[in-house]
């Protein structure tokens, strides 16, 4: 029988005290689907609004309503368990719960699914920690806030914020008595651009107080602002201020994405590089004494199709990454989240077999090779075979702003002028002129067919990246949880 994990100083204990180490990895691509994920361009929205104009509204419910219930079973539970590691961090959007017609309203449909994976993991005894991926207008300029747009609304309109508020007391309300449930992550990635995070400490201030009005018990994951990676403007007694908190980064590498800026070879430069990277997103809470926990990390993986005969050679130089990432959190006793469970063969521990329907359909066609040429998904993307498209666009603002210091818009320097383009006009812009293409793969299919290119997301239709799971289980083994 689990019980409610709480904070104790910079460690998570259980009711007697002792020391809980969480290990696990995000579930996105589920409830908050993203087109690297699952193959779509674009934004979750764009893609469902496009898939029901297609194929009528009936069907396409159907089909997302299937991949909801295949995307996760008891089968993905015992798999996870196997590995030794105890944490699923699932990624929200807040559009299962309520709708933009109609705010602050509840659906109830939004619990459904997310109560089966929770029940779930609990019975294979893996913690939940329920994430907030997507708020309403968006927290940050990712694709993943799914606003179709680069501006994080949520930060200047009081009434999106107000329904975010409303949102988490229903959902706190509801697993009020679940220990299972490790704690809530309120917002993933803020991009709060009011100087010092105003607008984030206030919304932390509001959120925390309509958790604690409902749930006395659950621990609070606060992301830093700016993705996770500044605490700067976080108050000074944070700690007293937000009792039972932990505190939330996300470590990246960029030795592990194909636009790092060197081979990785574990020279001792690139290791003192990574581990000051780690340590300044955490030095603010070090230094007082509070509890950390890495929400996302990891890195990326080749593929034979896309990367050429070397994909094997890089994939090596990326677990290096992998395991030189996980002996730092070691030392720390850190409890981490890497991402990601599931997806098509990008990062995910398992992915969806080439030989299933909704692969064959989209590998067919030449969309997802179409997809990976126009470097339409940003998240790891290879831009080679356009770069010089996009190049002459930098060069017209680098001439017409020639103050630097006037193109550096926040959130510089996480977005520099090239990922700024490559955001807007790469991914958003030609990312949108492919989604009604991708919906009209599914004209003419009848319910048993979609039912069946769901069923591609069904843990037996998937693959295990071995040497990922393999690393992953050894660090398991060290923090006493296999």
């Amino acid at each position: 029988m689990a019980s409610f994990i709480r904070v104790d100083g910079t460690k998570l204990v259980d009711a007697n005290g002792k020391e809980v180490i969480l290990r696990g990895a995000g579930l996105g691509g589920w409830q908050c689907m993203e087109n690297f994920i699952t193959g779509f361009p674009g934004c979750e929205f764009q893609i469902r609004e496009a898939l029901a104009e297609t194929i009528g509204t009936e069907k396409a419910t159907l089909f997302f309503d299937k991949f909801l219930e295949y995307f996760f079973t008891d089968a993905d539970a015992a798999f996870f368990k196997s590995l030794g590691l105890n944490c699923i961090r699932i990624a929200l959007n807040y559009r299962h719960f309520e709708d933009d017609m109609n705010p602050m309203v509840l659906k109830e449909s939004g619990f459904t699914q997310l109560d089966r994976i929770i029940d779930a993991c609990a019975a294979h005894g893996i913690y939940t920690i329920l994430d907030m991926h997507t708020a309403p207008g968006g927290q940050n300029g990712g694709w993943h806030s799914d606003a179709g747009t680069h501006l994080a609304l949520f930060w200047t309109h009081k009434n999106l914020q107000d329904r975010a508020v409303w949102l988490w007391t229903q959902i706190a309300s509801h697993y009020r008595a679940s220990p299972w449930v490790a704690g809530y992550n309120p917002l993933n990635e803020p991009a709060d651009p009011t100087p010092g995070a105003a607008r984030l400490v206030a919304y932390y201030d509001r959120v925390i107080a309509a958790i604690r009005s409902v749930d006395a018990h659950h621990v609070l994951f606060l992301d830093g602002n700016t993705y996770a990676t500044d605490f700067s403007g976080f108050p000074d007694d944070a700690g007293r201020r937000w009792p039972n908190t932990a505190f939330a980064i996300h470590d990246y590498s960029l030795y592990g994405f194909p636009k790092t800026p060197e081979p990785y070879a574990r020279t001792p430069e690139q290791v003192r590089r990574m581990r000051r990277s780690y340590e300044k997103k955490r030095e603010w809470m070090d230094a007082r004494g509070l509890c950390v926990w890495n929400g996302e990390w990891g890195p990326v993986y080749a593929r034979r199709e896309y990367d050429g005969a070397d994909w094997a050679a890089t994939n090596e130089r990326r677990y290096n990454v992998l395991k030189d990432q996980l002996e730092l959190y070691d030392k720390d006793r850190l409890s981490w989240s890497i991402w990601l469970y599931k997806d098509i063969g990008f990062q995910g521990m398992v992915h969806v077999s080439a030989d299933t329907p909704y692969m064959r359909l989209l590998r067919s066609s030449g969309f997802l090779q179409k997809k990976h040429r126009l470097a339409v998904d940003p998240w790891g993307a290879d831009d080679s075979a356009v770069r010089h498209l996009y190049t002459p666009l930098m060069q017209l603002i680098r001439d017409a702003v020639p103050d630097a210091t006037h193109r550096e818009l926040y959130p510089h320097p996480l977005w520099t002028l090239e990922g700024r383009v490559e955001r807007i006009a790469r991914c958003m812009l030609v990312g949108e002129f492919l989604v009604k293409e991708w919906a009209e793969h599914f004209v003419g299919k009848t319910e048993a067919e979609l039912d069946e290119l769901a069923k591609s997301f069904l843990f037996e239709n998937c693959l295990k990246r071995e040497g990922l799971n393999k690393v992953l289980t050894e660090y398991a083994k060290s923090a006493g949880l296999v």
